[in-house]
Formats: structure tokens, sequence, C-alpha cells
């Protein structure tokens, strides 16, 4: 699906929601798996659907499955919204990843920071200008969980054509206004640690944010987003007290439990994605899932099966 700037604008400030990557028994990637969570999603208004993010396990897939996961979902969503695709590792399989991605119909590529040890400001610059030509010049969002690079670095990074938007990734709202100030203003700054930050990054110029809640409960997510761009900051505060649960779950163990906690409550609403892969951590132990499932209770999301069990 191609957008105008305009169009990519308005998707941009929406919600993009991450989604899971599905495993059958055996731990191979399901992607038909994600059709109803797909459906739901879209049906509750999520504006911008992304494949082989972090919640998406995109470091625990091989290339080969991220390519696979990017056409499957490309297919399930048959134009109905734009598709978002991540891009990462060495530049090879970065690039190889976009042009994929491209020839699947992605809308915009998100640009995992690399995690390369030896990563140089001016060495991502060239890192993004690669993935750029390898797609053909599709717009791209950076995804920056490090704003240790500096302000300067950043604005160095923005400015490489066809960057639309930057991922805020870090829990550092006054590093993000300085960083909006510095760059061009037509850059889109979305909040990327969900919806509990959304309000904070809102506060000084971020418009839409990423959500893994999206997979589970998007109604809520839409609602949070409904009332931030109403200015209705009290409102979204009040709708993320009743979804916190959720998000401390996925804060646990150094961020481990993060896709643990939206694949455990997947299960509980009897929509099982498999397990997660190694290194995060797989199950939830048992005082995450009782809290868990308190959560998914108290706000209706239990399947029928899983509410009468608990019930007994």
């Amino acid at each position: 699906m191609t957008l105008s700037k305009a169009e990519l604008r308005n998707v941009l400030t929406g919600i993009s929601g991450i989604l899971v990557t599905p495993y059958d028994a055996k731990g191979d990637i399901a992607p038909r798996k994600l059709e109803p969570i797909i459906d739901r999603a879209l049906a509750a208004g999520v504006h911008f659907p992304v494949i082989n993010g972090n919640t998406g396990e995109f470091y625990a897939l091989t290339t080969d499955e991220a390519e696979n996961m990017v056409v499957s979902v490309a297919e399930m969503l048959a134009g109905r919204a734009p598709l978002l695709a991540g891009i990462g590792r060495g530049v090879r399989d970065a690039c190889r990843l976009a042009k994929t991605s491209a020839g699947a119909g992605a809308t915009a590529l998100m640009i995992h920071q690399p995690p390369d040890p030896f990563v140089s400001p001016r060495g991502v610059v060239d890192y993004i200008k690669a993935v750029a030509d390898a797609s053909g010049g599709l717009p791209m969002m950076l995804y920056l969980r490090n704003d240790a690079i500096g302000t300067a670095a950043i604005a160095d990074l923005c400015a490489v054509e066809g960057v639309a938007g930057v991922k805020w990734a870090t829990p550092n709202p006054m590093k993000l206004a300085e960083a909006i100030a510095a760059c061009d203003p037509d850059i889109i700054w979305v909040g990327g640690l969900a919806e509990v930050w959304a309000p904070a990054f809102y506060a000084v110029g971020a418009r839409g944010f990423t959500s893994g809640l999206i997979n589970v409960w998007p109604e809520r997510s839409v609602a949070i987003h409904a009332a931030l761009e109403a200015g209705d900051y009290a409102g979204a505060r009040r709708l993320i007290a009743d979804m916190r649960a959720f998000e401390d779950v996925r804060a646990e163990e150094m961020n481990g439990t993060n896709v643990t906690g939206v694949k455990g409550a997947l299960q509980l609403m009897g929509q099982d994605c498999g397990a997660t892969r190694p290194p995060s951590a797989w199950p939830l132990t048992d005082r995450q899932h009782d809290k868990l499932a308190a959560f998914m209770k108290a706000n209706g999301l239990l399947a029928t099966t899983t509410q009468n069990h608990a019930e007994k």
C-alpha cells in the first residue's frame, strides 16, 4: 500500500501495533495464527500493524523466518491497512529483508538500532542509506533504544533522505524534547515505550505510540490514543491505570518477560501462539501468571473455558 506524505504522517501518529510471531508445537513459525489477532486489531481501529518488531522476537528469528513473516502478514492484511516492516541485523541481511519487505507490499520500514558492539553514528548513517537503496526508497522510521549517541548524531540520522519518523524507546522525555528541537520539523516522533509512557512523550511533542497490548486488548489501546489526541491526559491516565498490570508483568526480569506476557495473555484468551524462544523467559512464573490472569479476568478478556476453570 502506497501512501502520500500526508497519509503516512497520519498513520505514524496513530498506533503502531507490534504483532507477535506465533510458533507451532515444534517451535516453527506459524504465521496464520495471527489472523484473528490482526482482524481484531483492525476492527478496533489500530492504524499501523508492525511485523518483525521486538514484540515479534525479531532477534530470535532467522532472516528466512523474518522474510516469511512479512510476506505472510502482508497477504493476511490484503491491503486493509498499511504495514510497517522491521529491518535489522548485519547490513547484508538488513538489505535482503528490506528488499523482501518492499516486494511484499510494506508501506514503510522500521529500522532497528544496530546492536553491534562497535557501532558508530556515521556507520549507522551508511547502514540506513544502504537499507533505503535496497528497498527502492520506502520511507523509514528509526527505532531508537539508546539515546547515548547524542542529539547531534540523532539529527544526522534523521537527516538521511527517506527518514520519516523516529520510534523513541528510551525513558527520557527531556532528551526527546532536545532531539525534536534539533531535527527537521517534518519528522514524526512516536512514543516507543507503549501506552504507559505515551502521556509523558506526548507532553514534549511525540505523537502516536507503539503497542504490544493490541495483540490482546486493542480496544483499550485505541481508547488511550483517542484520549491523548483530544488532550485528555487525565482520561488517558485512567485508561492506562487499568492496563498497567499487563505492562508491569512484561517489564520484569530486565524486560525478559516482555513477549512472554503477551503470549501468556493470548494463551489465557484461548489463542495460543506458542512459547517464546530463548533468551526470552518462558513460561511465566506462577506469581506472574496469577497476576496476568487476574488482570485478564477483571477486564473480561479470559477465554470462556479459562474463565470457568478459574471460577471452580
